[in-house]
């Protein structure tokens, strides 16, 4: 038998990098998820979701989630032949976890200074949830398709 195993063909992309929780931080999480998304030769379709679903997670990050002295986690997992991508932020307050939106609500138009970036993230993503991070943190996990999912109302 001169045949080789079967090679997998899945090609997954990965990059994780711990941030400070300041704004600066979060700032540099969105540029550098931008620039490691065009080095991969992501689709710009999904970059540019990307971009704006990292912005909002890392701020909340770092509004909500921080503890002194402890920064948040960026971590980009890219699933190029299928053109799906995971992202995670994870912070350090796990006793603080994002609402759900629920289905169907309508978004809130007043001028309020906050209050519409998980409306975002829920419109920008295929799929997001909130897991533990022991010992006392939670991941924030939103997953993104080439094709963005379609506009129809959930169930």
């Amino acid at each position: 038998m001169d045949r080789l195993p079967p090679q997998p063909t899945t090609r997954h992309l990965a990059f994780a990098q711990l941030f400070s929780s300041t704004r600066r931080g979060a700032r540099l999480a969105r540029l550098l998820t931008v620039d490691r998304l065009r080095s991969w030769g992501a689709p710009e379709g999904l970059t540019e979701r990307a971009e704006a679903v990292v912005a909002e997670l890392a701020a909340n990050a770092v509004l909500h989630g921080h503890l002194p002295g402890r920064g948040f986690r960026l971590t980009l997992v890219l699933d190029a032949p299928r053109g799906r991508l995971r992202l995670d932020v994870t912070d350090a307050r796990g006793d603080k976890w994002p609402p759900l939106p629920p289905a169907n609500a309508m978004p809130d138009t007043s001028l309020g200074t906050g209050g519409r970036g998980l409306a975002l993230v829920e419109a920008l993503v295929d799929h997001w949830e909130t897991l533990p991070h022991p010992p006392g943190g939670k991941t924030v996990r939103a997953e993104l398709a080439e094709s963005p999912r379609s506009t129809a109302p959930r169930a």
